[in-house]
């Protein structure tokens, strides 16, 4: 059976760093060059570690990403302690006899590791994103440290101590690791498929992690230690093990379980635990005070640090209060918007309804007036062909025949405008779109000071797209500007075509108010318009068909006055429509 890639990666990683110390130990005789051997060996595991632990920090959940950087930050951590350690021991040959940084680091090695767990990246929640609940596990990660202060660094303040501090200090590093094994232990059982692989190697990474702590305490307390021997070997071992819950984890990619409608799924154990720390800190401090035989120079610093730490704690309790706060306003203001926009949907809907009713209802009229419209044209041209008629009869058959002839193209628009159709797209001459788009809005501008001119260019590629969609664009656009000059008393809409770097653009320019904010405009329910005249969603919709054609829109403000609103459309450049260029349109 052929052995895939991160296998081979697995066994090599196994045979080199595992088998490769062992057998170098087992060659080398005791001494300071098979300790020196062993502390390098010791540097290297972590970084082989890290790198497979954070190869899986490019996933599409947040979370998870999370969980994986700190696994690697709490190794990266024990590498600094290794470092130091390394450097006092090589170098300076240098023995601490008390804690110093390199015990406060190797302690708080085990805090990321805690806190990646609390994570549960394995578990679907409603949002990937666990909020402020970072601000727990800051909290936790503060309650941590001051246990390592409270229980350990406060017995070297004591100048008689007699070795407690030392003691200490491994019972809390015992616990830390003890509790991120229990920790990887239960979401090893509870956990399923993938998860249940990368926590199960987890958990035998920390298992052989403690086995090899517990060995090396056990050789020191005895005088026998020998990190250069096989003692090292499950502190290595371990590391491996790391780095490859992190390529099996990378291997069969797993992703966030279907989580059950359970409360326990819900829960805010994260900061209930938080809070609970919080509440345990003064707690202790009153053990200290009243019922510890601790020296007094340990109870005063356990004291002052307990005071130190309620502050740096109370200080994230409320700034995440705070935050909190300021988010369920937040969110209770967008409750509200939403509220405000389903009801202004509701209404559209209903608007919707009575426009289709009405859409049903001019195009039955307009079938109706189409019949006797062709019969006025008939009489028409029956007068101007008649030889017995009169000049001023001709002529006034002549006016009877343009004017039903026009009647017959307002006619054929409004059935073109209301008529709901798939889109269709095909090419397009785009002069003839907008003129019927002039001629829609040109039957209410009669009484008003507003006029409309045209500038068409004489030749004008045309564009594939629906025409039925393109002439609701320019309608809506159009009457957008009149609506905005009716409001200031009238004024001019300027509509310009023409060619650019392949694509037809056309300006609409007004000499209205402007836009107030002209990033918004296209937002649905975004308008400026009174309450009743306005829904807001015209200019959406122009963008969403806009952007169907593959074109583009925006708006901006003209630094003489008024705004413009831009279309883009590609042009079939191959194709030049023959048509005669129209006169502009005025419009009084």
């Amino acid at each position: 059976m052929k052995l895939a890639k991160s296998t081979w990666v697995i066994i090599a990683a196994w045979v080199v760093f595992v088998g490769g110390f062992a057998a170098v130990s087992l060659a080398m005789p005791p001494g300071d060059e098979r300790k020196a051997f062993a502390d390098v060996v010791l540097c290297i595991v972590p970084l082989f570690a890290n790198a497979c632990l954070l190869w899986n920090a490019s996933s599409p959940y947040r979370r998870q990403n999370n969980f994986w950087m700190l696994l690697a930050f709490g190794s990266t951590l024990w590498l600094a302690g290794r470092l130091i350690a390394t450097y006092q021991g090589l170098v300076l040959h240098a023995t601490p006899d008390r804690l110093s940084l390199v015990d406060i680091i190797f302690f708080l090695h085990t805090v990321p590791l805690m806190a990646a767990l609390a994570l549960l990246p394995h578990a679907r929640k409603m949002r990937e994103t666990l909020r402020y609940g970072y601000l727990d596990l800051l909290l936790l990660a503060v309650w941590w440290t001051f246990l390592y202060l409270f229980m350990a660094v406060a017995w070297s303040q004591d100048p008689a101590r007699t070795g407690l501090d030392r003691m200490r200090d491994l019972q809390i590093y015992a616990l830390a690791n003890l509790v991120f094994l229990g920790g990887t232990g239960i979401l090893a059982i509870r956990t399923k498929r993938g998860w249940r692989k990368v926590y199960a190697n987890l958990f035998g990474a920390a298992a052989t992690y403690v086995f090899g702590i517990v060995a090396v305490v056990i050789l020191a307390t005895r005088g026998r230690v020998d990190l250069g021997g096989l003692v090292t070997l499950p502190i290595i071992a371990a590391f491996v093990w790391l780095g490859t819950a992190g390529i099996v984890s990378h291997r069969i990619a797993p992703a966030p379980e279907t989580a059950e409608d359970s409360p326990r799924r819900e829960s805010q154990w994260p900061a209930q635990l938080a809070i609970l720390c919080i509440l345990s800190m003064p707690v202790m401090a009153v053990w200290s005070a009243f019922f510890s035989h601790a020296p007094a120079p340990v109870r005063n610093f356990r004291l002052m640090l307990t005071l130190a730490t309620i502050i740096v704690g109370a200080s994230l309790v409320f700034l995440r209060q705070q935050l909190v706060d300021r988010e369920r306003l937040s969110l209770m203001k967008g409750l509200q918007d939403s509220l405000e926009h389903l009801k202004r949907l509701q209404m559209q809907f209903v608007q919707a309804e009575k426009l289709a009713s009405l859409g049903q209802l001019a195009a039955g009229a307009a079938h109706e007036i189409n019949n006797p419209l062709t019969a006025i044209l008939g009489y028409a041209e029956l007068i101007q062909t008649d030889i017995t008629a009169s000049e001023r009869s001709r002529t006034l058959g002549e006016k009877i025949r343009e004017q039903a002839r026009r009647t017959k193209v307002l006619v054929t628009n409004l059935l073109s405008f209301a008529r709901q159709v798939p889109t269709e797209k095909q090419l397009l001459d785009l002069k003839s779109v907008l003129t019927s788009a002039i001629e829609l809005r040109q039957l209410d501008l009669r009484d008003k000071r507003i006029r409309i001119d045209v500038d068409n260019p004489a030749v004008l590629p045309a564009v594939r797209g629906d025409p039925n969609q393109l002439l609701q664009v320019f309608y809506n656009l159009i009457n957008n500007a009149v609506d905005a000059m009716e409001s200031v008393g009238g004024g001019v809409l300027t509509v310009r075509m023409r060619t650019e770097r392949g694509s037809v653009v056309l300006d609409f320019s007004d000499s209205g108010p402007g836009l107030r904010d002209p990033e918004r405009v296209f937002d649905p329910f975004y308008t400026t318009k009174p309450v009743g005249k306005g829904t807001g969603l015209g200019l959406s919709i122009c963008y969403g068909i806009v952007q169907e054609h593959g074109g583009q829109i925006f708006g901006f403000n003209r630094a003489e006055g008024g705004c413009t609103f831009r279309v883009i459309l590609p042009a079939v450049l191959a194709l030049f429509p023959q048509l005669a260029a129209a006169a502009p349109v005025n419009t009084r």
